[in-house]
Protein backbone atom coordinates (compact mmCIF):
# COMPACT_ATOMS: atom_id res chain seq x y z
CA UNK A 1 0.00 0.00 0.00
CA UNK A 2 1.09 3.56 -0.73
CA UNK A 3 -1.49 5.19 1.49
CA UNK A 4 -0.74 7.66 4.28
CA UNK A 5 -2.79 8.08 7.46
CA UNK A 6 -2.53 11.54 9.04
CA UNK A 7 -4.36 14.13 11.08
CA UNK A 8 -6.62 16.34 9.01
CA UNK A 9 -5.40 19.79 8.02
CA UNK A 10 -7.87 22.72 7.90
CA UNK A 11 -7.53 23.18 4.15
CA UNK A 12 -8.36 19.50 3.56
CA UNK A 13 -11.77 19.47 5.27
CA UNK A 14 -13.91 20.07 2.17
CA UNK A 15 -12.34 17.21 0.23
CA UNK A 16 -12.34 14.97 3.28
CA UNK A 17 -16.02 15.62 4.01
CA UNK A 18 -16.90 15.31 0.35
CA UNK A 19 -15.44 11.80 0.30
CA UNK A 20 -17.53 10.98 3.37
CA UNK A 21 -20.66 12.15 1.51
CA UNK A 22 -19.66 10.06 -1.50
CA UNK A 23 -19.25 6.95 0.65
CA UNK A 24 -22.75 7.48 2.05
CA UNK A 25 -24.40 7.64 -1.35
CA UNK A 26 -23.04 10.81 -2.95
CA UNK A 27 -25.93 13.14 -2.09
CA UNK A 28 -24.48 16.45 -0.89
CA UNK A 29 -25.82 17.82 2.36
CA UNK A 30 -27.57 21.16 2.50
CA UNK A 31 -25.18 24.09 3.00
CA UNK A 32 -26.46 24.88 6.51
CA UNK A 33 -26.00 21.27 7.63
CA UNK A 34 -22.54 21.06 6.13
CA UNK A 35 -21.61 24.34 7.81
CA UNK A 36 -22.67 23.03 11.23
CA UNK A 37 -20.57 19.87 10.90
CA UNK A 38 -17.59 21.95 9.78
CA UNK A 39 -17.91 24.07 12.90
CA UNK A 40 -18.26 21.01 15.15
CA UNK A 41 -15.39 19.05 13.61
CA UNK A 42 -12.43 18.70 15.96
CA UNK A 43 -9.57 18.79 13.48
CA UNK A 44 -7.01 17.40 15.89
CA UNK A 45 -9.29 14.37 16.40
CA UNK A 46 -9.98 13.87 12.68
CA UNK A 47 -7.89 11.62 10.50
CA UNK A 48 -7.77 10.81 6.83
CA UNK A 49 -6.13 8.17 4.71
CA UNK A 50 -4.63 9.47 1.49
CA UNK A 51 -3.60 7.64 -1.64
CA UNK A 52 -1.42 10.25 -3.27
CA UNK A 53 -3.59 13.35 -3.57
CA UNK A 54 -6.85 11.44 -3.09
CA UNK A 55 -8.59 11.00 0.26
CA UNK A 56 -9.73 7.36 0.53
CA UNK A 57 -10.60 7.06 4.21
CA UNK A 58 -12.14 9.33 6.86
CA UNK A 59 -12.70 9.12 10.60
CA UNK A 60 -13.20 11.61 13.40
CA UNK A 61 -14.10 11.91 17.06
CA UNK A 62 -15.96 14.38 19.23
CA UNK A 63 -15.04 15.11 22.84
CA UNK A 64 -18.18 14.08 24.69
CA UNK A 65 -19.30 13.64 28.28
CA UNK A 66 -21.64 10.66 28.43
CA UNK A 67 -24.13 10.04 31.22
CA UNK A 68 -23.71 6.65 32.91
CA UNK A 69 -25.65 4.83 35.67
CA UNK A 70 -25.32 6.86 38.83
CA UNK A 71 -25.39 10.18 36.95
CA UNK A 72 -21.69 10.75 36.31
CA UNK A 73 -20.66 12.39 33.04
CA UNK A 74 -17.78 10.32 31.71
CA UNK A 75 -15.29 11.66 29.11
CA UNK A 76 -15.92 9.71 25.92
CA UNK A 77 -14.72 9.79 22.32
CA UNK A 78 -17.71 10.09 20.01
CA UNK A 79 -16.43 8.24 16.95
CA UNK A 80 -17.93 9.67 13.77
CA UNK A 81 -17.58 10.34 10.05
CA UNK A 82 -16.05 6.93 9.32
CA UNK A 83 -15.82 5.90 5.68
CA UNK A 84 -13.61 4.02 3.23
CA UNK A 85 -13.71 4.70 -0.50
CA UNK A 86 -15.34 1.92 -2.52
CA UNK A 87 -12.16 1.73 -4.60
CA UNK A 88 -10.06 0.86 -1.55
CA UNK A 89 -11.97 -1.93 0.17
CA UNK A 90 -10.23 -4.84 1.91
CA UNK A 91 -6.89 -3.09 2.24
CA UNK A 92 -6.91 -2.66 6.00
CA UNK A 93 -7.82 1.04 5.88
CA UNK A 94 -10.72 0.82 8.35
CA UNK A 95 -8.64 -1.28 10.72
CA UNK A 96 -5.77 1.19 10.58
CA UNK A 97 -8.11 4.10 11.42
CA UNK A 98 -9.73 2.20 14.28
CA UNK A 99 -6.26 1.31 15.60
CA UNK A 100 -5.10 4.93 15.47
CA UNK A 101 -8.28 6.23 17.07
CA UNK A 102 -8.29 3.86 20.03
CA UNK A 103 -4.59 4.45 20.66
CA UNK A 104 -5.29 8.19 20.71
CA UNK A 105 -8.32 7.74 23.00
CA UNK A 106 -6.23 5.69 25.40
CA UNK A 107 -3.47 8.32 25.40
CA UNK A 108 -6.05 11.02 26.13
CA UNK A 109 -7.24 9.09 29.18
CA UNK A 110 -10.86 8.75 28.00
CA UNK A 111 -12.39 5.56 29.42
CA UNK A 112 -14.94 5.12 26.63
CA UNK A 113 -15.37 5.33 22.89
CA UNK A 114 -18.92 5.39 21.49
CA UNK A 115 -20.49 5.43 18.03
CA UNK A 116 -23.64 4.91 16.03
CA UNK A 117 -23.21 2.39 13.24
CA UNK A 118 -24.52 2.69 9.70
CA UNK A 119 -24.19 -1.10 9.61
CA UNK A 120 -24.14 -2.72 13.07
CA UNK A 121 -22.12 -5.75 11.96
CA UNK A 122 -19.00 -3.66 11.33
CA UNK A 123 -17.75 -2.62 14.75
CA UNK A 124 -18.03 -5.68 16.96
CA UNK A 125 -14.62 -6.87 15.83
CA UNK A 126 -13.15 -3.65 17.23
CA UNK A 127 -14.70 -4.25 20.65
CA UNK A 128 -17.89 -2.16 20.39
CA UNK A 129 -21.09 -3.60 21.87
CA UNK A 130 -24.63 -2.35 21.27
CA UNK A 131 -25.57 -0.64 24.54
CA UNK A 132 -28.78 1.26 23.71
CA UNK A 133 -31.79 0.95 21.48
CA UNK A 134 -34.15 3.52 20.05
CA UNK A 135 -37.90 3.20 19.74
CA UNK A 136 -39.86 4.35 16.71
CA UNK A 137 -43.62 4.49 16.36
CA UNK A 138 -46.38 5.58 14.03
CA UNK A 139 -49.41 6.31 16.16
CA UNK A 140 -52.94 6.41 14.77
CA UNK A 141 -54.06 9.50 16.68
CA UNK A 142 -57.57 9.27 15.24
CA UNK A 143 -58.07 5.94 17.05
CA UNK A 144 -55.75 6.20 20.06
CA UNK A 145 -56.61 8.31 23.11
CA UNK A 146 -54.44 9.53 25.97
CA UNK A 147 -55.14 9.15 29.69
CA UNK A 148 -53.27 12.09 31.20
CA UNK A 149 -52.28 12.46 34.87
CA UNK A 150 -53.58 14.99 37.37
CA UNK A 151 -52.13 18.45 36.86
CA UNK A 152 -51.95 18.27 33.08
CA UNK A 153 -54.54 21.02 32.69
CA UNK A 154 -52.37 23.35 34.78
CA UNK A 155 -49.64 23.31 32.13
CA UNK A 156 -49.80 25.92 29.42
CA UNK A 157 -48.53 25.00 25.95
CA UNK A 158 -47.55 27.86 23.67
CA UNK A 159 -45.85 28.28 20.32
CA UNK A 160 -42.32 29.65 20.07
CA UNK A 161 -39.91 30.11 17.22
CA UNK A 162 -37.36 27.27 17.38
CA UNK A 163 -34.38 29.63 17.30
CA UNK A 164 -35.86 31.93 19.95
CA UNK A 165 -36.59 28.97 22.23
CA UNK A 166 -33.13 27.42 21.87
CA UNK A 167 -31.85 28.45 25.30
CA UNK A 168 -35.04 27.44 27.09
CA UNK A 169 -35.04 24.02 25.44
CA UNK A 170 -31.37 23.47 26.20
CA UNK A 171 -31.96 24.32 29.85
CA UNK A 172 -34.62 21.60 30.06
CA UNK A 173 -32.41 19.11 28.23
CA UNK A 174 -29.46 19.83 30.53
CA UNK A 175 -31.56 18.99 33.61
CA UNK A 176 -32.43 15.60 32.16
CA UNK A 177 -28.99 14.40 31.04
CA UNK A 178 -27.72 12.88 34.28
CA UNK A 179 -31.02 11.12 34.94
CA UNK A 180 -30.79 8.77 31.96
CA UNK A 181 -27.66 6.82 30.92
CA UNK A 182 -26.55 7.27 27.33
CA UNK A 183 -27.38 10.96 27.02
CA UNK A 184 -24.69 13.40 25.92
CA UNK A 185 -24.08 16.68 27.72
CA UNK A 186 -24.22 19.12 24.83
CA UNK A 187 -21.14 21.32 24.60
CA UNK A 188 -21.29 24.82 23.04
CA UNK A 189 -22.29 24.62 19.40
CA UNK A 190 -24.24 21.38 19.74
CA UNK A 191 -27.42 23.25 20.57
CA UNK A 192 -27.64 24.03 16.87
CA UNK A 193 -28.01 20.37 15.87
CA UNK A 194 -31.69 19.99 16.86
CA UNK A 195 -32.51 23.10 14.82
CA UNK A 196 -31.01 21.96 11.51
CA UNK A 197 -33.93 22.07 9.10
CA UNK A 198 -32.86 22.26 5.44
CA UNK A 199 -35.78 22.74 3.06
CA UNK A 200 -34.32 20.09 0.75
CA UNK A 201 -34.85 17.43 3.44
CA UNK A 202 -38.45 18.20 4.34
CA UNK A 203 -40.12 16.08 1.62
CA UNK A 204 -43.31 18.11 1.75
CA UNK A 205 -43.32 18.72 5.49
CA UNK A 206 -43.52 22.13 7.16
CA UNK A 207 -40.54 24.02 8.57
CA UNK A 208 -39.57 23.00 12.07
CA UNK A 209 -42.09 24.10 14.72
CA UNK A 210 -41.72 24.38 18.48
CA UNK A 211 -44.00 24.54 21.49
CA UNK A 212 -43.03 25.20 25.10
CA UNK A 213 -44.75 23.83 28.20
CA UNK A 214 -45.05 26.37 31.03
CA UNK A 215 -46.19 26.25 34.62
CA UNK A 216 -46.32 29.43 36.72
CA UNK A 217 -44.16 31.18 34.12
CA UNK A 218 -41.43 28.52 34.20
CA UNK A 219 -40.48 26.47 31.13
CA UNK A 220 -40.92 22.80 32.09
CA UNK A 221 -40.83 21.11 28.69
CA UNK A 222 -40.73 21.48 24.93
CA UNK A 223 -41.55 19.69 21.70
CA UNK A 224 -40.10 20.26 18.23
CA UNK A 225 -41.89 18.79 15.25
CA UNK A 226 -43.03 19.22 11.66
CA UNK A 227 -46.39 18.64 10.02
CA UNK A 228 -46.68 16.87 6.69
CA UNK A 229 -50.10 17.60 5.15
CA UNK A 230 -51.90 14.80 3.38
CA UNK A 231 -55.42 14.39 2.10
CA UNK A 232 -57.58 11.41 1.23
CA UNK A 233 -60.98 11.44 -0.48
CA UNK A 234 -62.55 11.19 2.97
CA UNK A 235 -60.63 14.11 4.44
CA UNK A 236 -57.31 15.23 5.98
CA UNK A 237 -54.70 12.61 6.88
CA UNK A 238 -51.72 14.76 7.89
CA UNK A 239 -48.73 13.39 9.82
CA UNK A 240 -47.01 14.96 12.82
CA UNK A 241 -43.28 14.27 12.53
CA UNK A 242 -41.95 14.48 16.07
CA UNK A 243 -38.29 15.37 16.47
CA UNK A 244 -37.92 16.11 20.22
CA UNK A 245 -40.20 16.03 23.23
CA UNK A 246 -38.73 16.51 26.70
CA UNK A 247 -40.27 17.55 29.99
CA UNK A 248 -39.33 17.85 33.66
CA UNK A 249 -42.41 16.16 35.13
CA UNK A 250 -45.24 13.82 34.10
CA UNK A 251 -47.92 16.50 33.78
CA UNK A 252 -45.81 18.68 31.49
CA UNK A 253 -44.89 15.63 29.44
CA UNK A 254 -48.52 14.60 29.06
CA UNK A 255 -49.56 18.14 28.11
CA UNK A 256 -47.07 18.13 25.26
CA UNK A 257 -48.21 14.74 23.97
CA UNK A 258 -51.85 15.80 24.21
CA UNK A 259 -51.04 18.85 22.11
CA UNK A 260 -49.26 16.71 19.51
CA UNK A 261 -52.21 14.32 19.34
CA UNK A 262 -54.68 17.17 18.78
CA UNK A 263 -53.03 19.10 15.94
CA UNK A 264 -55.65 19.99 13.34
CA UNK A 265 -55.86 18.08 10.05
CA UNK A 266 -53.61 15.25 11.25
CA UNK A 267 -54.38 11.62 12.03
CA UNK A 268 -50.94 10.13 12.66
CA UNK A 269 -47.90 10.92 14.77
CA UNK A 270 -44.53 9.52 13.69
CA UNK A 271 -41.44 9.45 15.90
CA UNK A 272 -38.12 7.84 15.02
CA UNK A 273 -36.02 8.02 18.18
CA UNK A 274 -37.47 7.69 21.66
CA UNK A 275 -36.37 5.73 24.75
CA UNK A 276 -37.56 2.13 24.81
CA UNK A 277 -39.30 2.83 28.14
CA UNK A 278 -40.77 6.16 26.99
CA UNK A 279 -43.75 7.03 29.19
CA UNK A 280 -46.16 7.87 26.34
CA UNK A 281 -46.62 4.11 25.98
CA UNK A 282 -48.34 4.15 29.39
CA UNK A 283 -50.65 7.01 28.36
CA UNK A 284 -52.10 5.52 25.16
CA UNK A 285 -55.33 3.54 25.03
CA UNK A 286 -54.17 1.05 22.38
CA UNK A 287 -50.47 0.27 21.98
CA UNK A 288 -51.20 -2.01 19.01
CA UNK A 289 -52.20 0.98 16.92
CA UNK A 290 -48.86 2.65 17.64
CA UNK A 291 -46.74 0.32 15.46
CA UNK A 292 -43.81 0.25 17.86
CA UNK A 293 -40.40 -0.89 16.62
CA UNK A 294 -36.88 -0.89 18.08
CA UNK A 295 -33.39 -0.89 16.58
CA UNK A 296 -29.82 -0.54 17.75
CA UNK A 297 -28.48 2.90 18.59
CA UNK A 298 -25.35 3.66 20.65
CA UNK A 299 -22.44 1.22 20.56
CA UNK A 300 -20.01 1.42 23.49
CA UNK A 301 -16.35 0.41 23.70
CA UNK A 302 -14.45 0.28 27.00
CA UNK A 303 -11.01 1.71 26.25
CA UNK A 304 -9.85 1.54 29.90
CA UNK A 305 -11.74 -1.33 31.55
CA UNK A 306 -10.84 -0.37 35.10
CA UNK A 307 -11.55 3.35 34.75
CA UNK A 308 -14.80 2.77 32.87
CA UNK A 309 -16.22 0.33 35.41
CA UNK A 310 -15.21 2.62 38.27
CA UNK A 311 -16.95 5.60 36.67
CA UNK A 312 -20.48 4.28 37.17
CA UNK A 313 -22.43 3.00 40.15
CA UNK A 314 -24.23 -0.35 40.52
CA UNK A 315 -27.84 -0.75 41.56
CA UNK A 316 -27.03 -3.70 43.85
CA UNK A 317 -23.85 -4.69 45.72
CA UNK A 318 -21.42 -6.51 43.46
CA UNK A 319 -18.10 -8.27 44.02
CA UNK A 320 -17.04 -10.30 41.00
CA UNK A 321 -13.85 -11.11 39.09
CA UNK A 322 -14.06 -10.81 35.30
CA UNK A 323 -11.74 -12.62 32.91
CA UNK A 324 -11.68 -10.13 30.03
CA UNK A 325 -10.48 -10.81 26.50
CA UNK A 326 -9.69 -7.92 24.18
CA UNK A 327 -7.67 -8.82 21.12
CA UNK A 328 -7.78 -5.31 19.61
CA UNK A 329 -6.79 -3.46 22.80
CA UNK A 330 -4.71 -6.07 24.66
CA UNK A 331 -3.95 -3.72 27.56
CA UNK A 332 -7.47 -4.57 28.81
CA UNK A 333 -6.96 -8.32 28.86
CA UNK A 334 -6.78 -10.26 32.09
CA UNK A 335 -8.67 -10.48 35.36
CA UNK A 336 -10.41 -7.51 36.92
CA UNK A 337 -12.10 -7.48 40.33
CA UNK A 338 -15.12 -5.19 40.44
CA UNK A 339 -16.66 -4.16 43.75
CA UNK A 340 -19.32 -1.52 44.17
CA UNK A 341 -22.88 -0.56 44.96
CA UNK A 342 -25.39 2.23 44.41
CA UNK A 343 -23.97 4.77 46.89
CA UNK A 344 -20.33 4.08 47.67
CA UNK A 345 -18.96 4.12 44.16
CA UNK A 346 -16.91 1.31 42.67
CA UNK A 347 -13.42 -0.12 42.49
CA UNK A 348 -12.11 -2.15 39.56
CA UNK A 349 -8.53 -3.36 39.85
CA UNK A 350 -6.39 -6.07 38.33
CA UNK A 351 -6.24 -9.28 40.36
CA UNK A 352 -4.80 -12.79 40.41
CA UNK A 353 -7.92 -14.20 42.06
CA UNK A 354 -9.91 -16.91 40.22
CA UNK A 355 -12.37 -15.55 37.66
CA UNK A 356 -16.12 -15.65 38.32
CA UNK A 357 -17.24 -14.64 34.83
CA UNK A 358 -15.50 -14.72 31.44
CA UNK A 359 -16.42 -12.38 28.60
CA UNK A 360 -14.96 -10.10 25.97
CA UNK A 361 -14.75 -6.33 26.15
CA UNK A 362 -17.60 -6.24 23.62
CA UNK A 363 -20.00 -7.76 26.15
CA UNK A 364 -18.86 -5.30 28.81
CA UNK A 365 -19.63 -2.47 26.38
CA UNK A 366 -23.09 -3.84 25.63
CA UNK A 367 -23.92 -4.14 29.34
CA UNK A 368 -22.17 -0.98 30.48
CA UNK A 369 -25.12 1.44 30.45
CA UNK A 370 -27.59 -1.03 31.92
CA UNK A 371 -29.70 -1.61 28.82
CA UNK A 372 -28.43 -5.10 27.93
CA UNK A 373 -28.33 -7.73 30.65
CA UNK A 374 -25.35 -9.97 31.23
CA UNK A 375 -27.85 -12.80 31.69
CA UNK A 376 -29.15 -12.25 28.18
CA UNK A 377 -25.61 -12.25 26.79
CA UNK A 378 -24.89 -15.45 28.73
CA UNK A 379 -27.95 -17.03 27.14
CA UNK A 380 -26.30 -16.42 23.79
CA UNK A 381 -23.06 -18.02 25.01
CA UNK A 382 -21.20 -14.73 25.13
CA UNK A 383 -20.69 -14.66 28.92
CA UNK A 384 -19.47 -17.74 30.81
CA UNK A 385 -20.21 -18.27 34.50
CA UNK A 386 -17.41 -19.95 36.45
CA UNK A 387 -18.74 -19.27 39.98
CA UNK A 388 -22.34 -20.21 40.64
CA UNK A 389 -24.44 -17.13 41.35
CA UNK A 390 -21.93 -14.65 39.94
CA UNK A 391 -23.95 -14.11 36.76
CA UNK A 392 -27.13 -13.11 38.59
CA UNK A 393 -25.19 -10.90 41.00
CA UNK A 394 -23.41 -9.03 38.21
CA UNK A 395 -26.41 -8.83 35.89
CA UNK A 396 -28.63 -7.27 38.57
CA UNK A 397 -25.88 -4.85 39.61
CA UNK A 398 -25.23 -3.68 36.04
CA UNK A 399 -28.92 -2.94 35.41
CA UNK A 400 -30.54 0.48 35.26
CA UNK A 401 -34.07 1.37 36.35
CA UNK A 402 -34.15 3.84 33.45
CA UNK A 403 -33.46 2.50 29.98
CA UNK A 404 -30.35 4.09 28.44
CA UNK A 405 -30.95 6.23 25.39
CA UNK A 406 -29.03 8.39 22.92
CA UNK A 407 -31.24 11.39 21.99
CA UNK A 408 -29.52 12.24 18.69
CA UNK A 409 -26.83 11.06 16.35
CA UNK A 410 -23.44 12.63 15.83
Amino acid sequence: MTTELRVLRPDEWDEWYGKLELAFGGVAEAPEERKLWRELTELDRSIGVWDGEECVGTAGAFSFRLSVPGGALVPSAGVTMVSVAATHRRRGILRSMMRRQLDDVRAAGEPLAVLTASEPAIYGRFGYGCATQQLSAEINTSRVQLAVPAGTDEVRVRFAKPADARDACEAVYAQLVTGRPGMVARAPGWDGLPLVDPESDREGASPLQCVLAERDGEIVGYARYQVKPDWEWSGPEGIVLLRDCEALDPAAYAALWRFLFDIDLTSRLRTRNRPVDDAWQQLVSDIRRCEVRVRDSLHVRLVHVGAALEARTYQAPVDVVFEVTDAFCPWNEGRWRLTGDAKGGASCKRTDEPADLALSVRELGAAYLGGTSLTSLAGAGRVLEWRHGALTEASVAFGSDVTPWLPHGF
